[in-house]
């Protein structure tokens, strides 16, 4: 039988309301997680990639493990007894109690928002900036360096560049930032080129009116 988990390990998990967001309570648990990597003086980095490693080979891996981990039926203590089994000689021993507290909160469901949120705040901290930029093809590696330059001095930070291809960007870039979108692309473009021209023509057909109006007002 598994042993309890001490009342101080409750650090890694807060008394949320039933009302609050699943990205918020995800949060809450993962600063809890790297709060606590970085009070043991352990690698932030080491632990993502534990993290990852976990999300990648175990889950991703082993949909009928996954489903018994988060399924909502099965009581904590069966859980932990399973993670006890499976994980006790290959994971790291904070690791290994962290995913006990998400058993006994009844948050193992939410470790995959969890684990986006624990990789977030660590980008955060590390100065890393997640970037998606999209081009037509995939962008050659010289290209892709000179970007990652022009936005490192722009940005302020390290990018994380994600490189995806759409081939209806014709031409040139799309680069989001968060919410933000730098769109470049000559598609965009175009379709700025038309809105302009539709502006002005509407503009100078209002105008034709104002003009003829006021002449058969004199």
């Amino acid at each position: 039988m598994s042993k309890p988990i001490p009342e101080q390990d409750a650090l890694f998990a807060a008394e949320l309301a039933a009302d609050v967001g699943v990205e918020k309570i995800a949060r809450m648990y993962a600063e809890a997680f790297l709060g606590a990597v970085e009070a043991k003086g352990e690698s932030l980095d080491a632990a993502v990639d534990e993290f990852i490693s976990f999300i990648a080979d175990v889950l991703n891996a082993h949909a009928k493990f996954e489903a018994v981990l988060t399924s909502t039926v099965i009581p904590a203590d069966k859980k932990i007894s399973t993670i006890d089994r499976v994980f006790a000689e290959k994971a790291s021993p904070l690791f290994l109690r962290f995913l006990k507290v998400l058993a006994i909160h009844g948050r193992l469901e939410i470790v995959r928002a969890v684990y986006r949120e624990v990789v977030k705040l660590n980008d955060k901290r590390k100065g890393r900036i997640p970037v998606t930029v999209t081009t037509a093809a995939e962008l050659p590696s010289d290209l892709f360096d000179g970007l990652a330059e022009r936005l490192r001095a722009k940005l302020g930070g390290e990018p994380i560049i994600q490189n995806t291809v759409d081939p209806d960007v014709i031409g040139g870039i799309v680069v989001r930032v968060g919410d933000t979108i730098y769109d470049g692309s000559i598609a965009s473009q175009l379709l700025n080129v038309r809105q302009n021209i539709i502006d002005r023509s509407a503009h100078e057909i209002q105008s034709r009116r104002d003009c003829f109006r006021n002449t058969e007002g004199n």
